[in-house]
């Protein structure tokens, strides 16, 4: 996905990306080892193919709101990577199971201008009505919405809204569906949210296979190792007085020989299904050197000198090393191993829990994951062989616990959800609740909340000239309904919403900046709220074109007003939020249409020493530079959250920062010794900032304190991280004391250069 299209100006999508990533599809559908695999990039293989034939005729438009002809802007579309379009609708293709199954019942032909048609009837609608009454429907694309909005409209009296809609959807009734597939379970609970179904955490566990690495040690200890022992005993047998072994005489020892060739055939049944361990093949290895000298014997040649005294030599370094097979050392050995061996492979403790999966719902979440995880009961023992009390390993649980269907901050807690990109992924399902509350009847409710979950679902297209991205609000559908709305609570309800999660997202991942798609959904509960509180979206350095929309100038003035008048962050950064405040107030104009800040523009590239066009700066990295200083201006969403939506994370702003700065050395630990590091630089460098911007609201006091611990804790990681982090401390404290950030010693950390990054180089560490 394309999240940075709205930024994008007087640029064109060149086929060559396209062309590409064609390139790597058939690369990986043609050389990569897993069958999955290859299917799968065969697959992208024809969809980038299309986009290329598309592009060629003109029936694709890309980096247009509407890029495919005879298409409306709101039409979900299929986008590849990039953004690019495929030419097919989301809603399209085949009919679904489901849509002929209810042709079949509605008695009119297999085809989607016969079912609009048949939906639209009386029994149509009272069945339509039926279904958005149960809540038992799963949308996945917004269109799917579509008719069940008007089957709303018609029952309460909304009939000409009902008309409208169904007059703007009826030239597309014949290509897409305006259906939802039909659920056995009820709508998701509003206050709860999950990673992972229980069929997802399933299929994972199915995955699994058995270790190989694992299962041959069990085979060495259960099969190998017991065969070695009746080996070495039978050789035992003929050990002298000094425990010299020998070859007896057939004549007087004619039984030794019935049973020696009796465990060369029990050696040739083991071999044949026993095949994860391979060292009873290596003639260099005791076993194999015994069972060799047994052959030769059997079949009546007498070993030679050099394998007498390899023999000799095993024999003595196997009791040596265990013991004498039914000696007390050698059967505590023997026990011991036993007990290893018993334990049950992860793969048969999988496969248990897959059973226990398996009498759940599937298509939701688990409220309670610990009943799944128990150890192994006796009645499962004795179903599956397993050991009673034998525990599920924690490689086993995850797959289970992410399943867990419960308040997102407790999904936090548990670390079900271990980073902010994850965050973003359920962040979707509560925002759908919170918006949908703004509807008053509760089946409306339901149908708004499953209508954004699956709107969240669709991918931004690729954008030139600062056109935006299509939003929900412009969809036929919701704008039917638009009027059924209940203004005050939508503000009440998205403002909360809004201050709860940007304090979770905050608190939980405060060394981290907030992702795009946690971005957006934010956006959403900040325009239901009614705030003015732009949030700003992370660019992408390869197809920056050097402009900014205005809600960047906003966020700025926004910052401005918070750490203005020479707070920490300001005089670190060297800002001058006095200068940022007069922008703001010169270029806030009325206007219409795609607007750009050229005055933003301007400033963030004289502050990161480049040379600004219409066209762009250059390089990704002289790009990474520019896109830097809008994020040091506007402080990446911090100050938005603090000044304008309220939150005020519980643990305090010390602890925030603290926790920044952990995050900023673990990052910096990852730079020794790395070939290509910048990328790691540039994330320590955004902790770093966010760390900046949380000890600039702390008291004076708490910030001494921090930057007293700041050195302490440098000091716990490896002595090149301190080395490393030294002049980017050094600075920071000579900021507090009211001196400069960059005075020789002291340097100010930022993530991008055109040149090396003085962070780079391995360190000499003294001591």
């Amino acid at each position: 996905m394309n999240d940075n299209a709205d930024q994008q100006h007087f640029a064109e999508a060149s086929p060559g990306y396209a062309a590409g990533r064609l390139a790597r599809a058939l690369t990986t559908a043609t050389t990569h080892p897993d069958p999955d695999t290859r299917h799968r990039a065969a697959e992208r293989g024809r969809s980038w193919r299309a986009v290329l034939a598309g592009m060629a005729n003109g029936r694709l438009a890309i980096g247009s709101r509407t890029p495919v002809s005879g298409l409306p802007a709101w039409v979900t579309l299929q986008v590849l990577r990039g953004g690019f379009a495929t030419g097919e609708p989301s809603a399209g293709g085949p009919l679904t199971e489901y849509e002929a199954e209810a042709a079949r019942l509605a008695g009119v032909p297999r085809e989607r201008q016969a079912l609009f048609a048949y939906w639209l009837t009386e029994d149509g609608l009272v069945r339509l009505g039926e279904l958005l009454d149960s809540g038992r429907y799963e949308i996945t694309v917004p269109e799917e919405a579509a008719l069940l909005t008007v089957a709303w409209l018609a029952r309460t009296g909304e009939t000409d809204a009902a008309i409208e809609l169904v007059e703007e959807l009826a030239p597309f009734a014949g290509r897409l569906r305006f259906t939802p597939r039909p659920s056995t379970r009820p709508a998701p609970s509003p206050g709860a949210v999950h990673r992972r179904t229980v069929a997802e955490a399933g299929e994972t566990l199915a995955r699994r296979r058995p270790s190989r690495a694992v299962e041959t040690q069990r085979e060495a200890l259960t099969v190998w190792q017991p065969f070695g022992d009746a080996l070495l005993t039978h050789w035992l047998e003929t050990a002298d007085a000094d425990g010299t072994v020998h070859v007896p005489a057939r004549d007087t020892a004619a039984d030794w020989y019935e049973r020696g060739s009796r465990l060369l055939l029990r050696h040739r049944d083991l071999a044949e299904r026993h095949t994860y361990c391979t060292k009873h093949l290596d003639p260099k290895q005791n076993l194999a050197i015994l069972r060799g000298a047994l052959e030769e014997a059997v079949a009546g040649r007498t070993p030679d000198a050099r394998r007498l005294g390899l023999l000799r030599h095993a024999v003595t370094a196997m009791v040596r090393r265990r013991g004498v097979p039914g000696s007390a050392p050698h059967t505590a050995l023997r026990r011991e191993q036993a007990v290893q061996a018993a334990l049950p492979s992860h793969h048969a403790l999988a496969q248990l829990v897959l059973r226990r999966l398996a009498e759940l719902e599937q298509g939701a979440g688990v409220a309670e994951v610990e009943p799944l995880l128990v150890p192994v009961g006796e009645a499962e023992a004795r179903a599956t062989g397993l050991p009673v009390g034998a525990a599920v390993p924690a490689a086993v649980r995850r797959p289970v616990e992410a399943a867990l269907s419960a308040p997102l901050g407790t999904l936090v807690e548990r670390g079900v959800v271990p980073s902010a990109e994850v965050l973003a992924e359920l962040v979707p399902q509560l925002v759908a609740a919170s918006t949908a509350q703004a509807h008053p009847d509760p089946v409306l409710r339901t149908l708004a909340a499953a209508h954004h979950r699956a709107f969240a679902d669709r991918r931004s297209l690729l954008l030139l000239n600062f056109q935006r991205q299509v939003r929900m609000e412009e969809l036929p559908w919701v704008r039917a309904v638009a009027g059924q709305r209940s203004a005050d609570t939508a503000r009440e309800v998205s403002a909360g919403a809004l201050r709860q999660l940007g304090e979770l997202a905050v608190q939980a991942f405060p060394g981290t900046i907030l992702p795009n798609p946690l971005v957006r959904e934010l956006s959403v509960l900040a325009r239901a709220a009614d705030l003015d509180a732009p949030l700003v979206e992370e660019l992408a350095t390869d197809i920056f074109m050097g402009s900014f929309t205005p809600k960047f100038l906003v966020a700025a003035r926004i910052a401005a007003e918070l750490l203005g008048g020479g707070s920490l962050y300001e005089r670190y950064y060297a800002v001058d939020y006095g200068a940022v405040r007069e922008l703001a107030d010169t270029e806030a104009r009325p206007g219409s249409g795609p607007r750009t800040s050229p005055g933003f523009a301007a400033l963030c590239a004289e502050r990161a020493g480049v040379s600004s066009s219409r066209y762009g700066f250059g390089s990704p990295a002289a790009n990474g530079t520019v896109i830097e200083q809008a994020q040091i201006l506007t402080t990446h969403n911090l100050a938005t959250l603090v000044h304008r939506v309220g939150i005020a994370p519980a643990p305090g702003w010390a602890d925030l920062a603290r926790r920044c700065f952990t995050t900023v050395c673990l990052l910096t630990a990852r730079v020794q010794g790395n070939a290509r590091p910048l990328g790691t630089i540039k994330d320590a460098a955004y902790a770093w900032r966010q760390m900046v911007f949380h000890l600039s609201l702390c008291s004076a006091r708490e910030r001494e304190d921090t930057l007293r611990w700041l050195t302490e804790e440098a000091g716990r990681h490896p002595a090149h991280v301190g080395a490393r982090l030294a002049p980017a401390l050094t600075g920071l404290r000579r900021v507090n004391e009211g001196g400069a950030a960059d005075d020789g010693e002291g340097r100010r950390l930022l993530g991008w250069t055109t040149g090396k990054h003085w962070l780079r180089p391995d360190p000499r560490v003294s001591g």
